[in-house]
């Protein structure tokens, strides 16, 4: 067997080595470090090791023997036990094989022997090992040829991908996820595996689709693997309604494009531009109201009119069904859905300052991602539009800087607060505080005052004594 003593050049497999040694256990480090090593891509601050005894035990005393000693954690249910040292992640798991009940993605597990571990990973990239034990130190066990499969970028699993991916569906995303993360294709005996039992998908907990999700999401060009989703039939049983997105409808010969491929693009193209994964979200989403809204009109033809704030209300239910954050990342996607559209309609020469105010003031903090979404939307093939457009979308950041500079209006605050009402005319909490702050609001956006506290105050007195207010 060839050595690979090189690879092991942190003094963590010393110590996980020896210790095994010390014990009688055979110990091997697997999976993603190894993978990545031969790679040669950045190595992640998690090593897996793999013991043929148990992985707790091995972990104990390894514990033990670091300094500063890290915090043990042990998972006796799964046989397994991590803990972090100079923030990398140790993970010790026992040897096993593993049998699956067809209604549930928990295993029997068992003891098992090297080989038993190897056969149950689930690609060949992943199931190679390294020896750390002193008489086989560095020597590679590459039962499935997984070196090759490097070579030739190609995904396979190590048994038969139907059992592979019957037993543990979420394999089938995985494919798709390393596929997108490292540029392979899936070999042939896969792709037909993954198409035949897509639908078993749908016993994966939430949370671990949206976490494969995200990370097809994060990679640089996201649409390889969502395209993948998409030709394998995962993606409508994880989000139907990009998959509704899908197709072409002519009538009296006027033509939509197909919004699925547009989309796919859409994200492609912010993914140049941003790493902000929420943001990717918005695109991936920003579409997903046209089909319920898709009119055709005479004589103008198609028309998605209101999509975006459909697509907006659409998000929460996705979400939800995902397991994904509902906080402020949920409402910021939701912003970002329902304005998509917006910047757009401020390109005229004849637009006013009120128009670019209220898109300030509703965009806040987020109006430079909002731009990065509208220019990512062009997907246009007219190299002369794309460019009309583009220039067009300098005219809105133009417009931008320069209300922001006189107006003030990101994070917008009222230049007078509830407080200060209540005392200026001597009121308690009520509606007319309401009433007053809303009044200010809107005049600065319309631009009959300026975004400043004397002014505000002048107006505002107007209408206190409309409102039979002493002053």
């Amino acid at each position: 067997m060839t050595s690979y003593a090189d690879f092991l050049d942190r003094d963590v497999f010393s110590t996980v080595g020896q210790t095994a040694d010390e014990l009688g256990m055979p110990c091997y480090v697997v999976g993603g470090f190894v993978r990545d090593k031969f790679l040669d891509r950045p190595i992640k601050m998690d090593l897996d090791f793999v013991t043929v005894g148990s992985g707790i035990e091995l972990a104990k005393a390894v514990q033990k023997k670091l300094s500063p000693r890290p915090k043990l954690s042990v998972f006796k249910s799964f046989g397994t036990a991590h803990m972090n040292h100079k923030g990398v992640d140790l993970e010790f798991v026992g040897a096993r094989k593993e049998s699956y009940q067809r209604d549930s993605r928990n295993p029997i597990v068992e003891d098992g022997t090297l080989a038993d571990d190897q056969n149950r990973r689930d690609f060949t990239i992943n199931a190679m090992a390294i020896s750390l034990n002193a008489n086989l130190w560095g020597e590679l066990i590459d039962p499935f040829d997984g070196i090759a499969d490097l070579a030739k970028k190609l995904l396979r699993t190590p048994l038969n991908p139907d059992k592979t991916f019957d037993d543990d569906p979420l394999r089938m995303m995985r494919a798709v996820r390393f596929a997108a993360q490292l540029n392979f294709k899936i070999d042939s005996a896969s792709l037909i595996s993954i198409r035949k039992l897509g639908n078993r998908v749908s016993i994966v907990a939430p949370e671990r689709v949206s976490q494969e999700l995200n990370k097809i999401m994060e990679v640089s060009k996201p649409s390889y693997g969502l395209g993948l989703l998409y030709t394998t039939g995962i993606l409508p049983h994880i989000l139907p309604e990009i998959q509704a997105l899908q197709g072409v409808e002519e009538i009296e010969g006027h033509l939509h494009k197909d919004n699925f491929y547009h989309t796919l693009e859409v994200v492609d193209n912010l993914a140049k531009t941003s790493p902000n994964l929420w943001l990717r979200w918005a695109a991936l989403l920003h579409d997903i109201g046209k089909p319920k809204t898709k009119k055709f009109i005479k004589p103008n033809g198609w028309t998605f009119r209101g999509h975006e704030f459909l697509g907006g209300r659409m998000v929460p239910k996705i979400f939800k069904r995902l397991h994904l954050p509902t906080d402020a990342r949920m409402k910021y996607v939701i912003k970002m859905v329902q304005m998509s559209s917006r910047p757009a309609s401020l390109v005229d020469q004849d637009v006013t300052d009120s128009a670019v105010r209220r898109l300030l003031f509703d965009a806040g903090d987020d109006v430079e991602d909002l731009m990065l979404l509208c220019e990512a939307d062009l997907t246009t093939k007219n190299e002369r539009k794309k460019r009309r457009y583009l220039n067009n979308f300098k005219v809105v950041r133009r417009k931008f800087k320069e209300v922001e500079e006189r107006d003030h209006l990101r994070n917008f605050q009222p230049p007078v607060s509830g407080e200060e009402i209540m005392k200026r005319y001597n009121i308690g909490p009520g509606r007319a505080i309401g009433q007053l702050k809303e009044l200010i609001k809107e005049a600065i956006l319309e631009g009959e005052i300026p975004n400043e506290k004397d002014a505000a105050i002048q107006k505002m007195d107007v209408a206190a004594k409309k409102l039979g207010l002493n002053i």
